[in-house]
């Protein structure tokens, strides 16, 4: 199916702010932040919804050859570590402030590129890792909303981003599709954060959780899983459709969004410098799409 024009842009953009909206209410409000329970949850569901819909003959996935799948093992690691240091971090920070340090996971990219692999960048591609870096090193450390649990989570959560783009970018010549990928990260994910759960204290925390048979509380979780899902299938297919520069432009424009909007919705002291990083990371991004329309 080929996509165009702004319906399915904004459906992405809804989508995004959905899942991000409902991700916090649940971490933060209710405070369920047992991740591997939660995240384990929405693997979960994300996995038997694809796996229904190649049953169903919606989408075409191949993950026929164990070498291809077993070759992908380590992205697969990457994305536990992207979706477990995610849950805590964003159950600890705004909106903003994490969406301000996921996106420095450009710079673990650009940086593991230049030295490992000796890609040269061009001077825009430079500037704009820099004001990442820069947004992300100068978020205020020194007032309430300061959490360093959050910070450091937010940090490996970014590290594990940067790797799992790298890693993806060396298997293009792979014939897993992405489809295929994120099959293969969803079981995996289950697997390992299913064995996890009871080692890490989730499983019996989580059965003391005063919500945890509250109609409020079941609704955010299948809300979660399914907006989840949904956002990925929808990444997908803008991402073979459309261009990297549009599928670009509408991610930058869906994390601008879900950052304004959260400023109503969730408590955060908005102050000069705050609003200082956040612009330098909007700049930062935006050079970064224009390297990419460059580029293309």
């Amino acid at each position: 199916m080929y996509f165009r024009g702004p319906a399915v842009g904004l459906t992405f953009c809804t989508l995004y702010l959905a899942f991000y909206f409902t991700n916090k209410y649940v971490l933060s409000i209710l405070k369920f932040t047992f991740p591997t329970l939660f995240q384990g949850w929405q693997t979960l569901v994300g996995g038997v919804l694809l796996h229904i819909c190649w049953k169903l003959g919606w989408v075409e996935i191949n993950c026929s050859s164990r070498a291809d799948i077993v070759s992908w093992l380590p992205a697969s690691a990457f994305f536990v570590g992207i979706i477990y240091a995610g849950s805590r971090g964003l159950s600890r920070l705004p909106i903003p402030i994490f969406l301000t340090l996921h996106n420095a996971s450009e710079v673990v990219t650009y940086l593991i590129q230049r030295i490992f692999y000796r890609e040269q960048s061009s001077y825009i591609r430079l500037c704009s890792v820099a004001l990442l870096l820069v947004s992300a090193g100068c978020l205020p450390i020194h007032d309430q909303q300061f959490d360093v649990d959050g910070y450091f989570w937010a940090l490996i959560h970014l590290i594990c981003s940067g790797c799992y783009k790298v890693f993806q970018k060396s298997h293009k010549s792979s014939l897993l599709s992405d489809l295929d990928q994120q099959y293969i990260n969803y079981f995996f994910s289950v697997l390992f954060l299913a064995f996890a759960a009871h080692p890490t204290g989730d499983l019996i925390s989580a059965l003391e959780f005063p919500f945890l048979y509250f109609h409020t509380f079941h609704s955010g979780c299948c809300a979660s899983g399914i907006f989840g899902f949904l956002l990925m299938l929808l990444t997908v297919k803008l991402r073979s459709s459309l261009s990297p520069t549009h599928h670009l432009s509408w991610s930058f424009f869906a994390k601008g969004l879900t950052a304004v909007i959260s400023l109503f919705v969730f408590e955060i002291s908005l102050n000069i410098p705050l609003a200082t990083c956040f612009l330098t990371c909007a700049l930062g991004e935006a050079l970064l799409l224009y390297t990419e329309k460059m580029g293309s």
